[in-house]
């Protein structure tokens, strides 16, 4: 694609020398919610009311140049985009940027606002930037969050209604999860499929964080009740229905993926899968309208699809396959977001989504707080106002271990994004420089929250720089026997989807044995000595073997606040042992999930729900952030 002859989006003018105003010529911008939340910047002077006058999103569409015809609105803020239009779309040679993070603390790092403020910033200095994000789940919406679009000038609208119902995708999800369940129940009870009730792999699922959902008995009130058998939800993040909606690239692919999925095993050992119950048709249809995905915007105009939503640890944990390729397929960079740190998002995404897809990012930034570097470093919560530029330096050793694994064993351009907070001074944020300069790595100041898009403009810039330059010569060295890099004869790029950048590499190939996939990111990724397999593990990883599923990537589900499994290790621990309790197959999604530690599936509420803060005020929502 010859990207001089693309024109910014309608509403974002470039500014190649002055700063303009936050909302660009279209848009008319109030002020913004305030921050209460100790993952967004304190001290703003963002007062409590936004005053948004968004673009129709007909117009929005016709900036993208999708025609109308192709647009189907939902209300005044939202609209999705026809499946075959896009399918029919010639590929561009679109640039993908991934935007990642340390490992999380209760701190905050900002993922999703420093998505939006770069994309925005990217339309401020003249070039087409389109989002894709997760969808938010509803259950961390009212449970801990109590919102997930972003924040102060850097979100995507219209929050409340995504933050919601959206546009039904998370209930139709659920819906297709759980006609599989009813018919699994419903072989069970009539006797038509020969299924050990032990065995059965598929739960319900709800969008609500339900502890006491987790385990249950079903089938009681007698005969007519159905087998009588113990089971529990997933919170719909963590159904495998969601995994393979998210991994799918069409309507077709997707009923196919849909027939893999093992619902369970026969009384002589051998899957038993959707295909076999006949219900795939009736899933498809479900999800039919699901499956195109959804177009809003930022505050300033910015064209971004919102679509899927998987849990980051028991899956993949990033948008849909479909978002992603639309975005590419209309912008010229795609600005899309890993869940949890480096570690498991952006490990997940190269290994799984970009091997199966081709949509490799062609850089990576990694976001970082120096509240959450000194968090890192050994300073209590209640104590990290106070300036303290030694533990900064203390916990950018995670900072720079997230920047190694995806310079030295992913092969990424890395720019590090510091999301300023209010309190950080002059001293800490040097400290951060300092610790990564060696890697060659630049570390952006950034200030979106307060300020959109003229907030992150130096890193837009820096990105569109990083974009045009080969990785760093410093890559090489970061490639070592001992962080056990594979043979030349086993290269991971052999394996490469045609799609994917010329850049990336994987962290092992395809024709591993799983337990050596796993293997290989524990001591290459995290840096670990080694995965020990426990015997009901190492039974169930070898009868995936056998049963011709080895050449699927793995899913490595473990603490996201750690790069081992104890989540009190923080900074940068190495030659610990990962050992996994439990394997699981996610067929329709295409991957094998190694579970090590108490990993949920069905979150709970906190003492005090996100819940309790929010209400109706003359037709109005109050109370989510």
């Amino acid at each position: 694609m010859n990207t001089s002859q693309l024109r910014p989006f309608a509403g974002i003018e470039p500014t190649p020398a002055a700063v303009r105003s936050p909302a660009g010529p279209s848009a008319e911008i109030g002020p913004m919610p305030a921050a209460t939340e100790p993952d967004a910047p304190a001290g703003t002077t963002t007062p409590a009311e936004s005053t948004i006058a968004v673009r129709p999103m007909r117009d929005v569409a016709a900036a993208l140049g999708v025609p109308d015809e192709h647009v189907l609105v939902y209300g005044h803020g939202k609209a999705k985009i026809d499946l075959d239009y896009l399918r029919g779309l010639p590929e561009r040679d679109s640039r993908i940027v991934l935007v990642t993070a340390v490992s999380p603390t209760p701190a905050g790092e900002g993922k999703t606002t420093t998505s939006i403020g770069l994309a925005d910033g990217l339309s401020r200095i003249g070039r087409r930037p389109v989002l894709a994000l997760r969808e938010p789940s509803m259950g961390p919406v009212f449970g801990i969050k109590g919102g997930a679009v972003g924040g102060g000038k850097a979100q995507v609208t219209p929050g409340d209604e995504i933050n919601l119902h959206f546009t039904g995708d998370f209930a139709a999800i659920a819906e297709a999860n759980n006609l599989l369940a009813a018919m699994v129940d419903n072989a069970l009870h009539f006797g038509t499929h020969d299924i050990d009730p032990r065995s059965v792999a598929i739960r319900r699922s709800i969008d609500i964080n339900d502890r006491a959902l987790r385990s249950i008995v079903a089938g009681l009130g007698g005969r007519t009740g159905g087998v009588t058998r113990e089971t529990g939800f997933d919170i719909t993040a963590a159904s495998q229905v969601m995994a393979t909606f998210c991994m799918a690239d069409s309507l077709a692919d997707l009923g196919e993926r849909l027939g893999r999925i093992v619902v369970g095993t026969s009384s002589a050992g051998e899957p038993v899968t959707a295909a076999d119950l006949g219900a795939v048709g009736a899933m498809t249809a479900v999800l039919r309208d699901a499956l195109a995905p959804n177009l809003v915007q930022t505050l300033e105009g910015t064209p971004a699809f919102v679509h899927g939503g998987p849990f980051a640890n028991i899956a993949h944990g990033t948008n849909s396959v479909i978002a992603t390729r639309a975005a590419a397929k209309l912008g010229d960079i795609v600005v899309t977001e890993a869940g949890f740190g480096a570690d498991l998002g952006a490990e997940k995404y190269i290994d799984i989504v970009a091997r199966q897809s081709g949509l490799a990012p062609d850089l990576t930034v990694v976001v970082a707080t120096v509240r959450a570097l000194k968090y890192h470093g050994g300073v209590a919560l209640a104590d990290l106002e106070a300036e303290d530029a030694g533990a900064v330096r203390a916990g950018s050793a995670n900072l720079v271990r997230h920047c190694e694994n995806l310079a030295g064993v992913f092969g990424q351009n890395v720019v590090v994004a510091v999301n300023r907070f209010a309190a950080d001074t002059s001293a800490e944020i040097a400290a951060i420089e300092e610790a990564v300069a060696p890697l060659g790595v630049p570390a952006v100041l950034t200030d979106h929250f307060a300020r959109g898009g003229e907030g992150a403009l130096e890193l837009a810039r820096t990105v569109v720089e990083a974009l045009a330059t080969p990785p760093s010569p410093e890559t090489s060295r970061l490639e070592s026997p001992q962080r056990g890099t594979p043979s030349a004869s086993e290269s991971p790029q052999r394996d490469m989807a045609p799609q994917a950048s010329s850049r990336t590499r994987y962290c092992y190939p395809s024709a591993l044995p799983l337990a050596e996939k796993a293997r290989a990111i524990v001591t290459r990724v995290y840096r670990g000595a080694d995965v020990r397999f426990e015997p009901a593990a190492a039974r169930e990883l070898a009868r995936l073997e056998a049963a011709g599923w080895g050449s699927l990537p793995v899913c490595l589900a473990k603490t996201q606040y750690s790069f081992s499994t104890d989540a009190k290790a923080l900074g940068a621990p190495e030659g610990f042992t990962v050992p996994i309790r439990e394997v699981r197959l996610s067929a329709g999604a295409g991957f094998v999930v190694l579970i090590s530690g108490s990993i949920m599936t069905m979150p709970g509420l906190p003492k005090r729900p996100s819940a309790c803060d929010i209400e109706v005020v003359d037709g109005a929502i109050r109370g989510m952030h």
